[in-house]
């Protein structure tokens, strides 16, 4: 029997020539790059599309959470100043008649201006549309620039309130000087408050 040669039991790649080996490493180099490019890189690919869609999101959100951030100050800072507006215009035009408070004002006024407050006597509210007034009658003593500076420290407080009805009467005269003159005055303060819905009975009334 004859002896089989080498190459007749080699594969069919030992048979192949030199460049066609290398053609079809080349070939199977290019396969394994495709595979990896579609399992690897497209993969990865899709996973940075999607980081970026979620990156592009939170953007939006923080822009979102900015834009509402922004809003919530500024409503804060407008209710802050309505809240000092709204005490501001307290002081000036309370809710209540705030008798003892009125009457603080007034004293501590006169005792500023060393004016002497003799007497004062509440009187009845008057109420209109808007407002109603708070009327007090004051009698007081002192001298003629005392009571001067009292009525121009009134008319510096915060609360509005009204002068009138003024009468004034020398109570002595200095021998000497003739500014050191002691009058007596008696004087109508009015006050104001803002009229509440409770008063609509007081208003109709007052009409009749």
């Amino acid at each position: 029997m004859a002896a089989k040669s080498p190459a007749a039991g080699g594969s069919s790649l030992d048979r192949l020539n030199l460049p066609a080996k290398i053609g079809i490493g080349t070939l199977l180099l290019a396969l394994v790059g495709v595979v990896y490019f579609v399992v690897f890189y497209s993969d990865i690919d899709s996973q940075i599309a999607s980081a970026k869609q979620q990156e592009s999101a939170l953007q939006n959100e923080l822009a979102q959470a900015k834009t509402s951030r922004d809003a919530y100050q500024k409503d804060l800072e407008e209710k802050t100043r309505r809240e000092q507006l709204a005490r501001e215009q307290k002081k000036i035009l309370p809710d209540d008649s705030e008798t003892p408070a009125f009457l603080s004002s007034i004293q501590a006024v006169a005792t500023i201006a060393g004016v002497n407050l003799t007497s004062w006597s509440p009187l009845d509210e008057s109420v209109g549309e808007f407002y109603a007034k708070v009327p007090m009658k004051l009698t007081l003593a002192g001298k003629f620039h005392q009571v001067a500076k009292f009525f121009h420290g009134v008319g510096q407080l915060d609360r509005i309130i009204n002068i009138e009805n003024i009468q004034a009467k020398v109570a002595a005269v200095a021998a000497k000087n003739a500014d050191e003159v002691d009058i007596v005055v008696d004087c109508l303060a009015t006050a104001f408050r803002a009229v509440r819905a409770s008063d609509a009975t007081k208003r109709r009334g007052t009409g009749r």
